[in-house]
């Protein structure tokens, strides 16, 4: 298998993976920040709790914003580089072309 296809077989397994808690927290943190606007943040600290990683029993706060910023920087790292190879492939074609 080349290492574009393995570029992008990794790409496919792990944006599924991440699109989960990424959206947890931009949700989580966008609905925290309108209540706090509103004053009513004591009311909501759960959403707050949830943004950070804290999951009733399962407690990832140490870990949760690091494992996110990990995750989406192996996306974009991975998703630019596939961009980035199609882009030289593209203007190699069309310099190929020009030349006929």
């Amino acid at each position: 298998m080349t290492i574009n296809r393995q570029l992008r077989v990794f790409h496919r397994t792990v944006a599924p993976i991440m699109v989960l808690p990424l959206l947890l927290t931009l949700v989580t943190g966008v609905l925290f920040e309108i209540v706090d606007l509103n004053g009513k943040d004591k009311q909501f600290k759960w959403l707050l709790a949830l943004h950070k990683g804290n999951f009733g029993s399962l407690h990832l706060e140490a870990v949760y914003a690091f494992l996110n910023a990990l995750g989406l920087l192996v996306l974009i790292v991975s998703g630019a580089s596939m961009w980035w190879q199609m882009r030289a492939r593209k203007l190699s074609n069309q310099a190929a072309t020009a030349q006929e």
